[in-house]
C-alpha cells in the first residue's frame, strides 16, 4: 500500500489515499486565521501515542516544525477553525489513521 494524505481546508476534511484513490475521509479541525493551518506539501515525521495536554490521542508530527495532526480532548472542535494551526480529528479517527500510516507519508494541505 502507497498511502498519502490530502487534507482540503475550505472542505475541512482529510482525505487518506492508497496509490492515488480515496479510501477512507475524516472531517477535520482547522487552524483560526490569526494561526491558519499551512498549506503545502509536507510529510509526516514522527508519530506519538498519548501525547498529554491538548493533544488527544494521537501527534503525527509534519515535517513543517510546531505542527501536526492530532487527537482531541474538545471533540467540538472538529469542523471548526478553532486550532493554532494543527489538524485536530475525533481520537477515534486519529489512532485509526496512524495505524494505517508509515513515517515519511507524504500529506498535501490545500486551502
Amino acid at each position: 500500500m502507497a498511502y498519502s494524505i490530502v487534507v482540503s481546508l475550505s472542505n475541512r476534511q482529510l482525505y487518506l489515499l492508497d496509490n492515488g484513490r480515496t479510501v477512507k475521509t475524516y472531517p477535520v479541525g482547522i487552524g483560526k486565521a490569526a494561526t491558519a493551518t499551512p498549506t503545502g506539501v509536507f510529510t509526516i515525521s514522527n508519530k506519538l501515542k498519548n501525547p498529554g495536554g491538548p493533544f488527544g490521542a494521537y501527534w503525527l508530527g509534519l515535517s513543517k516544525p510546531h505542527y501536526g495532526i492530532h487527537g482531541t480532548n474538545n471533540p467540538w472542535s472538529i469542523g471548526k477553525p478553532v486550532s493554532k494551526g494543527c489538524l485536530r480529528m475525533y481520537n477515534k479517527d486519529i489512532i485509526e489513521l496512524a495505524n494505517l500510516i508509515p513515517v515519511g507519508t507524504k500529506v498535501t494541505i490545500k486551502p
